[in-house]
């Protein structure tokens, strides 16, 4: 009896998600508590080189922009970002950027590949089609309410 009321209490519980909005549909729902670092990854359209940003989950719930990295400048990257910007493996990263961008706004094209990168697991972003503008935000919420988005983040996440 005990723990049935342990687990229902627990699916009812408000709990910190990253979420990734379709419009006002819930298509994926990730554990989103303080620190939690993601990262989009995409093939930039004219470089045709990936290109990553690095987020993270602030105490507030908001979403921060902390550091970037690509193969190669194009028209509008400026030449730093951040605090430290370096030439690894052949990668120019720029860290220490600490730039609010909630909520996030991604227009995933197919022909961009675009993906997410959560706890070492890829969940693809891009649907073949017109791209759709997916939006990254979080939400307090009973796992209950979070189930459906959850289970099509498991059932979508790729290896590395």
């Amino acid at each position: 009896m005990a723990l049935s009321v342990a687990g229902a209490t627990a699916a009812l519980l408000p709990l910190p998600w990253l979420m990734v909005l379709d419009g006002d549909r819930a298509r994926f729902a990730l554990p989103g508590p303080a620190g939690t670092p993601f990262v989009v990854r995409w093939t930039h359209s004219v470089e045709k080189e990936d290109w990553e940003e690095r987020f993270r989950i602030e105490p507030d719930g908001g979403l921060m922009l902390v550091a970037t990295r690509f193969k190669t400048f194009g028209a509008g990257v400026p030449d730093q970002a951040g605090t430290d910007t370096r030439l690894e493996n052949g990668w120019v990263i720029m860290d220490g950027i600490h730039r609010p961008v909630d909520p996030l706004n991604v227009q995933a094209a197919a022909t961009e590949h675009y993906r997410l990168r959560y706890r070492g697991v890829t969940l693809i972003l891009a649907d073949p089609g017109p791209p759709k503008v997916l939006t990254f935000t979080t939400r307090d919420a009973p796992l209950f309410t979070m189930l459906p988005a959850l289970l099509r983040a498991a059932a979508s996440w790729r290896s590395p």
